[in-house]
């Protein structure tokens, strides 16, 4: 029989098991898929500018995109959870992930955008939960902070590389180009390679982990999901209906320095703002996943809504008194990488604390829905504002909305 020393000693370490081949598989996944996704971010409000399409339509594409995306992650989590199996589910997402960026380059109006971006987030709904399933099924519990921050950073490394490219390739394109929507669509061809290379990486790096399966029918399983779990859920959805898609933060800027720089010179320091956006983002990713694993989890998140809802209204200061400075826009951006980094990683860090493991994937696709409701309705909410009244008035809505969800998240037990 063993001793209690020696069960002590086979327990894994999290100093040495938490960066594992899984871990650093899925983190290099992450940063391809990124990198293609984010040139598509980078360049697609000024493709709209070119091909004269509203904030109001921009606003409804991301907000389909991500409903769709969100509906998707509860039947894929579930399905993952029913079978047992997560890696065949993840790399079909990838490989629609990747291929959708390229059908931009053949829109000439709104609607092939839509399609094109609804089969990306498809493709993103089918991988999110069983990818951070299997992360959470990766590491020891104590250790998942880190893994999840490490795995947010490796995401937003390729969030800095996409917009760096997309930046460098219009720079070179656009003086050579009688079209201005040329350049755009090289771009988007361009999300080809790094977007298969993702669903190519995740293929030969990431091993299945082996877990329980669930005998749950769908809504028996929506339903066995813990009370502390849905309670969390309402400061989730309530933040959520003012986090706006941040491709509008690229118009907004755009927009605001036009009269100093000019059209093209305003969308590259846009992008490049963004690239700087996604530079804090990466950052602070790690950091803060290994602080809630020193100092928990859920002051911190709240923390993360606050400075998501300073920077909402910071825009709504902008655009009311016309403030242009790039410091300030700078300063701007720079929390909307900070808020950015902290919800992603603890909003997944918790659900895997609150929920047992076999029924996990059905409560990321949970998560995953009321998050993509949430953004749908802001979406929706800040691109009509914006169209029908004024950008201030949208921004300063989504900031309101997103100070109570950091309510409800603080006061959350």
């Amino acid at each position: 029989m063993e001793t209690a020393r020696g069960k002590e000693a086979a327990l894994p370490q999290p100093s040495a098991a938490w960066l594992n081949r899984n871990v650093l598989g899925m983190g290099l996944t992450s940063l391809l898929s990124d990198a293609g996704h984010e040139m598509a971010t980078a360049a697609l409000p000024s493709f709209f500018a070119v091909l004269g399409i509203s904030a109001a339509a921009l606003g409804a594409i991301e907000g389909v995109a991500d409903a769709t995306s969100s509906f998707v992650k509860l039947w894929a989590g579930w399905l993952s959870d029913r079978f047992g199996h997560h890696k065949p589910i993840a790399v079909g997402g990838y490989v629609l992930t990747g291929i959708s960026k390229a059908l931009f380059a053949l829109a000439y109006g709104w609607p092939l955008i839509l399609v094109g971006r609804v089969v990306a987030w498809f493709g993103r709904g089918i991988r999110g939960p069983v990818r951070d399933a299997m992360l959470a099924d990766s590491v020891p519990q104590e250790a998942r902070g880190r893994a999840f921050g490490f795995h947010r950073a490796g995401d937003t490394l390729g969030a800095i590389i996409g917009p760096l490219l997309a930046v460098g390739l219009l720079a070179y394109l656009e003086p050579r180009s009688a079209d201005l929507a040329r350049p755009f669509r090289i771009v988007f061809l361009v999300t080809l390679i790094p977007g298969l290379g993702s669903a190519i990486c995740f293929a030969a790096l990431v091993r299945e982990t082996h877990r329980p399966r669930t005998e749950h029918k769908f809504w028996a399983a929506i339903g066995d999901l813990p009370a502390p779990f849905r309670r969390f859920l309402w400061g989730v959805g309530v933040f959520g209906m003012g986090d706006y898609a941040h491709t509008l933060l690229i118009l907004a800027a755009t927009q605001l320095l036009t009269p100093a720089y000019g059209f093209t010179r305003a969308a590259q320091v846009a992008a490049l703002l963004y690239v700087a956006r996604n530079v804090l983002y990466a950052a602070a990713s790690y950091p803060v996943g290994a602080l809630s694993d020193r100092w928990g989890r859920r002051g911190l998140l709240a923390l993360g809504y606050l400075v998501g809802a300073l920077t909402a209204m910071g825009f709504a200061v902008a655009f009311l008194w016309e403030v242009s400075a790039l410091s300030y826009l700078f300063l701007l951006f720079a929390l909307g990488g900070v808020y950015i980094a902290i919800e992603d990683a603890l909003e997944g860090v918790l659900t895997a604390d609150l929920v047992r493991p076999e029924i996990r994937g059905t409560a990321y696709g949970v998560m995953g829905t009321v998050n993509g409701v949430g953004d749908l309705v802001a979406s929706v909410m800040v691109g009509t504002l914006w169209t029908a009244i004024s950008p201030a008035v949208a921004f300063a809505c989504a900031a309101g909305l997103m100070l109570l969800g950091g309510a409800v998240v603080y006061r959350f037990r």
